[in-house]
């Protein structure tokens, strides 16, 4: 029986890095990302005035100027489904500290339970779900910091388990430069209660980042280095792990976007069938009262991710 739960885990989390070869049921936190982040391919750690960017660098909520919301639904292959929700709380604009509630969640379906004869017994649901608190503030008028704390928990069937993890971060604004450099540890903690007792780690995630828009055009171009603490066999190899993405802005409503990940296209396909995998496209319409975010990401020949996001304003 506890064969069969962790093989379950193991298919039913079947992709991590962005929906790419998952190691365990925690690997969903790596989903908590908005539409406008993943048409980037990720690299968005530091812009700043998105409070959905705290997935990925809570610092950033610091940079937020007036009381945002953000909303999240992304659609997997198969039927799983998540979501994120982010609330930020009323503020002083005359002070400099934000506070931001947020959840996560990941819905893998519904699946039939069968007895060791292969005949259908009954049904099953695995679920995950994330609920955080995140708090920036400045340390001084252009190097802001920002920490999250989350309790996570896992179902699968009648089996639960549960985390905490912590995420913090970095946000340095060059407003003359139109510049801001960001980083962030990501997923750090440990593991409370396990699966019949089989642990798993959190999915540690470093980021380091640098964004610029330039003088004369509108766009802004985002890079960044991630996965920094993965273990590689030569340390330079770490550096192959970036992604980079531009938003252009065509008018005062419409945003368009492109980015590209390289791990995500040298490890979601195999050498000659990975077409546009790796690349990602998407675009941002621009209302008074909402924000709207649209964002596909490719995985292999066959395989589209696709994000919805709205941020607006109560």
């Amino acid at each position: 029986m506890k064969l069969t739960f962790i093989l379950s885990i193991l298919t039913l989390c079947f992709y991590s890095r962005t929906c790419v070869f998952a190691q365990n049921p925690y690997d969903f936190l790596q989903l908590g990302i908005s539409a406008r982040t993943a048409a980037l391919s990720g690299s968005g750690i530091s812009i700043v005035d998105d409070p959905s960017v705290i997935a990925i660098n809570p610092s950033s909520l610091g940079s937020v100027l007036k009381q945002k919301h953000s909303i999240s639904f992304v659609k997997h292959v198969l039927d799983i489904n998540s979501g994120q929700a982010i609330y930020v709380l009323p503020f002083d604009t005359l002070k400099t500290e934000r506070i931001a509630l947020s959840a996560l969640f990941t819905n893998y379906g519904t699946f039939d339970q069968t007895d060791q004869n292969g005949i259908i017994i009954g049904t099953f649901t695995a679920n995950n779900i994330a609920f955080s608190g995140t708090y920036s503030n400045q340390l001084d008028s252009n190097l802001l910091y920002g920490i999250t704390g989350k309790l996570i928990y896992a179902t699968l069937a009648d089996a639960r388990s549960m985390a905490f993890g912590i995420d913090a971060g970095l946000l340095y604004t060059i407003p003359k430069s139109r510049t801001n450099i960001g980083f962030s540890l990501l997923h750090i903690g440990s593991q409370l209660s396990t699966f019949n007792g089989y642990s798993d780690k959190l999915p540690v995630d470093v980021r380091l980042g640098i964004n610029h828009r330039l003088r004369g055009l509108p766009l802004l171009l985002n890079m960044s280095l991630h996965h920094l603490a993965d273990n590689v066999d030569v340390f330079f190899d770490r550096f192959s792990n970036f992604a980079i993405g531009g938003e252009l802005t065509l008018s005062k409503v419409l945003d368009v976007r492109v980015g590209y990940d390289n791990v995500l296209r040298t490890s979601s396909s195999t050498a000659g069938k990975r077409k546009l995998s790796g690349f990602s496209a998407g675009l941002g319409i621009k209302t008074k009262p909402f924000l709207f975010d649209y964002s596909m990401n490719t995985f292999g020949t066959e395989s589209f991710l696709h994000r919805l996001s709205l941020q607006f304003s109560l």
